[in-house]
Order: structure tokens, then C-alpha cells, then sequence
């Protein structure tokens, strides 16, 4: 679930005054029950392997990594907060491929999909209400969605991202009161930060994977965690976002026509929105960030399309480790 949600239908906004694709089976504002499948899809043991073979993934490069100095931002004040860039996890080559995979994936008889505009798997992307309900506010979001469960896509894509020297280190292990509650915004008295310490445990396989269309956009917000289990002993939850840039959204210097997509940029905000840094949409390119805290937003597509992928890192809980 979205936390921090600013409803814009409930003001005057220009963003209002795009209309979006009418869908048959989802209307604005009304609260829906929805249910998400995914088809098996055969993929071929060297899609997304560890070490690419340069014959099969040519357009491959080294995965570098860096976290984010918050202090060269102009939101200095986000200083110990996670949030980490990884290039050059996917090849282009491979960023198109999981697209299709992805295509793959969704069952056409599903309520939520072929929105008889011509989408095809693709349905208007929900904002989460609680388990099971969500909401079609295009004000505030509008984007379309294909959910794909895949353990063995999200392994693989993980596996590499944890292959790059410094990620593990820098997120493996929560610990510490002061680190938990910042981490994850919530006190000792709060529960989650009264635990001794929270340890990763692999990317949700829940991949969403997003197209923004022109005048496409996702208005600012925070991401909350999703609970895998609530057991008294341990919680297992989502700590941390990740999101995976498909194409890119600027030219290169090397490549100046090598674009079509202009804007679609993740924002991240100061608190009170007046000040941001922008990342790029770059294929291949994985921004992890904690949700706490963290205001963003998806820039408005001013032209061509944007690909992307949403999920998130799990954790498990560890109450009985004295931090």
C-alpha cells in the first residue's frame, strides 16, 4: 500500500485535464477486488545468467554500483537514508526480451486485462487500498501495469545485483535501534523497531512491470512495506524498493538518436516538494532505495514510452538479538 497518498482528484490539478484510456472493467474512483495470475513461461536457462556469454549477450557490461551522497543532493537532509544505483544489470538487449516474457505471462481472459484499446496484456495500473482491493485513480497514477510472479526471474535479476562488490555489505543486515528507525521510520515502541535486527532475504517475485505512455505520470508518494508473514516470533516484510529502468529516457552522446522516450525520470523529493533529484531512466540501470521516507514520484512521459519494473527486498525479523 501507498502511504502519504496526496489524492489530486480532490483538487484542481493539469494533470486533469488528460483524459485516460476508458477500460471496460475498471472504472475512476471505484474500489475493485482484484486477483493476479501468472501463466508459466519457459525461460531459457541462460536468460539473465550470473556471467552473460558474450555470444548470446553481446551488448553486456560490468554492473557498477554506488550509493547515493545524499549531501551532493539538494536534499542533503535525506543523509543516511538508503538508496543505492546499479548500472548495467540488464543488457538493452535483455530489457527487451523480459518485456515480452512479461507479455507472456498474462492470462488474456482476465478481467484486468486487454482493455479493449488495443493493450493487449496490459491494464491500467491500481493504487493499493489493503490485501486484495484497489483503485483506479488516473489523477494520481497513470501508467498500465502487467503483475508476473516469478521467483526465477526475481532470483536472477537479484543474484546479479548482489554480484557487484558493495550492495550486500551495505544492505544485508538492519541493525542497531538507530539504523532500524531509520530504515524503517518506526520506533521501539512502534514494534518493528523494538527488533533486534532484520536480515534480507531475496527480491519479492512479485515483478510490476509498468508502461507510461505519453502523459503518463505517478504523482508523488511514499511506498509502504508488504507482510509476508506476521508471525509473533518473526516478521517477514518488504524494507526496501527496487526499481528496474527497461529503455532509456535521454540520448547518449555516442548514440544521439538511440531514444525516443523524453521525461519519465524517478524524482525524489524534499519533504515539502520543493527541492528533488532526478534519476534518469537508463536501460539496465537498478535504483534501490528504503520506503520509509523517501518521497518520489515518476515523471510525466512528454514523449515515446517508458518501461520500468517495480518490486521490493524482503526481510526477516530477528526480535530475540539484543542490538
Amino acid at each position: 500500500m501507498l502511504s502519504s497518498i496526496k489524492w489530486p482528484f480532490l483538487s484542481s490539478s493539469s494533470s486533469e485535464e488528460k483524459k485516460p484510456t476508458p477500460h471496460p472493467h475498471i472504472q475512476p474512483h471505484k474500489p475493485i477486488q482484484t486477483k493476479y495470475v501468472s501463466l508459466p513461461v519457459d525461460i531459457p536457462p541462460s536468460f539473465l545468467s550470473l556471467t552473460p556469454d558474450p555470444a548470446l549477450v553481446p551488448d553486456a557490461k560490468p554492473i557498477t554500483f554506488h550509493p547515493l551522497d545524499w549531501t551532493s543532493t539538494a536534499i542533503p537532509e535525506n543523509k543516511g537514508k538508503l538508496a543505492f544505483i546499479l548500472e548495467n544489470v540488464l543488457s538493452p538487449s535483455e530489457c527487451g526480451q523480459l518485456i515480452e516474457y512479461a507479455e507472456e505471462s498474462v492470462p488474456l481472459d482476465s478481467p484486468t486485462a486487454a482493455s479493449g484499446a488495443n493493450n493487449g496484456p496490459w491494464s491500467p495500473a491500481l493504487v493499493n487500498m489493503g490485501p486484495g482491493f484497489e483503485l483506479y485513480e488516473p489523477s494520481y497514477r497513470r501508467s498500465d501495469r502487467i503483475i508476473w510472479d516469478t521467483k526465477e526471474v526475481a532470483d536472477r535479476i537479484w543474484e546479479r545485483c548482489l554480484s557487484v562488490e558493495g550492495l550486500r555489505r551495505e544492505i544485508e543486515v538492519i541493525q542497531g535501534h538507530e539504523r532500524i528507525k531509520k530504515v524503517t521510520g518506526r520506533g521501539e515502541w512502534h514494534g518493528d523497531g523494538g527488533r533486534g535486527r532484520w536480515v534480507m532475504r531475496r527480491m519479492n517475485e512479485r515483478l510490476r512491470f509498468l508502461r507510461y505512455e505519453k502523459g503518463g505520470f505517478f504523482q508523488p508518494h511514499c511506498d509502504s512495506a508488504y507482510y509476508a508473514s506476521m508471525d509473533k516470533e518473526q516478521v517477514v516484510k518488504t524494507l526496501l524498493t527496487v526499481h528496474i529502468y527497461l529503455n532509456d529516457c535521454k540520448a547518449t552522446a555516442e548514440d544521439p538518436d538511440s531514444t525516443e522516450l523524453v521525461g519519465g525520470a524517478t524524482t525524489l523529493f524534499s519533504s515539502d516538494e520543493k527541492r528533488r533529484y532526478d534519476v534518469e531512466c537508463k536501460a539496465g540501470r537498478v535504483l534501490v532505495f528504503q520506503h520509509s521516507a523517501v518521497l518520489h514520484s515518476g515523471d510525466e512521459v512528454k514523449q515515446g514510452v517508458k518501461f520500468s519494473v517495480r518490486s521490493d527486498v524482503l526481510y526477516f525479523s530477528f526480535p530475540d538479538v539484543v542490538s
